[in-house]
């Protein structure tokens, strides 16, 4: 716990998942956190919840943790905020947390550049086999080159976006630069405006987008309409040629379907940075399959977005500690 000089004001208690560690909040940001904060553990305030409860204004979720659970809610009476990093709210019953008469706030737009760059980075990876090919120029058992080791074009081909928010829309002007041909399918069409400055062409079914689209990319939060959104059904209505990305949640595909798709060659490839869980157990057939690329959730694993991120969770609090506006607050629908 951070702690003020005798004869400061204290500054407001915030829970915080811990200061180092796989779930620890970010090394770089502890000053800057300090700064404004008394940084409360979860390891702390189970030690002694008496001392810290009514301390605790605020909580700062990095990674998922800590997890928000009705007793930690109903512990926490001075409890005015949860700052959650990154734009998915999946983890969060926010029926439970707005029940308790606390606000939430996260932070959308700073993933929306480093998640559309990923998806196109995995885009690319998979089309030209970038990782297979990087294992067989390293390999010790590598004699010469193959002269027909082939991808796929990524120029001119046919992408369909699933899920148009602010980060399929980035990925879309991404890939208009590619000259690639878009389709998208999304809860609620765009603006004609928006569709005709990148080339995009709604499919109101996402059946047709799925039969005519050479990549898919799925870039959607999780709810109840999106678990399981692809499996076999849809996975079947896919080109042989074509390749599936998943840069949203992992339970949005059915993992097992996938699998069988893959083997079968149902479909060509699959790119994913996110899975379910995570990681995938290390006995899971997508570790096996050659045609798999897999990332550890890094969507928004840039040094210049965590800090973004960061900062905005700070204005959150913040603001919210002082009766303000909260900027980026989640309002329940």
């Amino acid at each position: 716990m951070s702690e003020k000089a005798a004869g400061e004001p204290a500054l407001p208690g915030v829970l915080v998942s811990g200061l180092a560690g796989p779930r620890g909040i970010c090394e770089d940001h502890l000053g800057d956190l300090q700064k404004h904060f008394t940084l409360i553990t979860m390891k702390e305030f189970l030690k002694n919840k008496n001392k810290f409860r009514e301390k605790i204004q605020a909580i700062y979720i990095w990674g998922g943790s800590p997890v928000i659970s009705r007793e930690l809610l109903l512990s926490l009476p001075s409890l005015k905020l949860i700052a959650s990093a990154g734009v998915g709210l999946d983890h969060l019953d926010l029926p439970l947390i707005a029940g308790c008469g606390v606000k939430v706030a996260n932070t959308p737009r700073a993933v929306s550049n480093p998640t559309a760059d990923l998806g196109m980075a995995l885009l690319l990876a998979s089309a030209r086999r970038v990782v297979e090919g990087h294992q067989l120029a390293v390999s010790p058992c590598t004699e010469e080159f193959y002269v027909n080791w082939m991808g796929q074009e990524v120029s001119g081909a046919t992408l369909g976006i699933v899920g148009m928010g602010t980060i399929g829309y980035k990925i879309a002007q991404r890939a208009r630069a590619f000259e690639m041909k878009i389709l998208y399918h999304n809860r609620n069409r765009r603006k004609v405006e928006e569709e005709e400055a990148v080339g995009a062409t709604y499919c109101e079914r996402l059946d047709d987008l799925l039969r005519q689209s050479d990549f898919v990319m799925l870039v959607l939060s999780l709810t109840p309409q999106t678990q399981g959104l692809i499996g076999r059904r849809e996975l079947l209505l896919m080109k042989p040629s074509a390749v599936l990305i998943n840069i949203g949640r992992g339970l949005v595909v059915d993992h097992d379907d996938l699998v069988e798709a893959l083997k079968n060659e149902v479909i060509k490839s699959a790119a994913l940075d996110v899975t379910y869980p995570e990681p995938l157990p290390r006995e899971h057939p997508l570790l096996k399959l050659k045609n798999v690329i897999l990332t550890p959730h890094i969507g928004s694993a840039t040094h210049q977005a965590r800090r973004q991120m960061m900062e905005n969770m700070v204005a959150s609090i913040l603001a919210a500690l002082s009766d303000l506006p909260i900027p980026n607050e989640v309002v329940l629908k």
